[in-house]
């Protein structure tokens, strides 16, 4: 997304072909679990694609941080919200111009979920990011990730061309549970989130 100086093959996207990608954002996050109440980090959270519908979906009760990198970024972030997000945003959502790798040391509180959509494949030190990640949780917090499907660039066309990383920076489901397997995490579920991603959300089995 826009970590693109940290993290290579990462940059957002024009919003056309994001918004053919994903037409119904709160749908995914839904299939993913998130649900009303909770306390949530978009994690390199770009133009705010994902951001506004999870405030909704987290209500009044719940809590968003979004963080980014990109100043820029983040700011179109904050002007979808006041358009499109709902009227207790100005209460529940803030915003962090922030590094990654340094999520734990830049939000006030633990939360109870991390999101992290179509950046880990570019993450040069994931387990670096797993372990910040990781404490940044509340001890039954869920690190969730939306990934694009291990196959060739060519098969993911999206408005007629292909889209996406490199077919070698892509990553399957065991991939990242090997990864995160080494920082103390396990998976809880996968999910094919048609028709390009899948989701998966793991929970800590273990400080490490």
């Amino acid at each position: 997304m826009s970590t693109s100086n940290y993290f290579p093959a990462t940059a957002m996207p024009d919003g056309d072909w994001w918004s053919a990608l994903w037409p119904d954002p709160q749908a995914v996050l839904q299939q993913l679990g998130l649900q009303a109440g909770q306390s949530v980090v978009d994690l390199c959270c770009g133009d705010g694609h994902f951001t506004v519908p999870l405030a909704h979906l987290v209500g009044p009760k719940g809590r968003v941080i979004a963080l980014d990198m990109d100043l820029q970024m983040l700011q179109t972030a904050q002007d979808r919200m006041q358009r499109q997000g709902p009227g207790f945003a100005a209460d529940t959502c803030s915003w962090i111009q922030g590094d990654a790798y340094r999520i734990d040391e830049q939000i006030a509180e633990k939360v109870d979920v991390v999101l992290m959509a179509n950046t880990f494949h570019g993450v040069p030190d994931k387990q670096a990011l797993a372990q910040a990640v990781n404490r940044a949780l509340k001890p039954q917090g869920r690190f969730v990730l939306i990934n694009w499907h291990a196959v060739a660039r060519e098969q993911t066309t999206v408005l007629g061309q292909p889209r996406g990383p490199k077919t070698e920076m892509r990553l399957s489901p065991d991939d990242i549970c090997q990864i995160l397997a080494l920082v103390g995490y396990e998976p809880e579920n996968i999910i094919d989130l048609l028709p390009w991603h899948h989701g998966t959300v793991f929970r800590l089995a273990k400080r490490p």
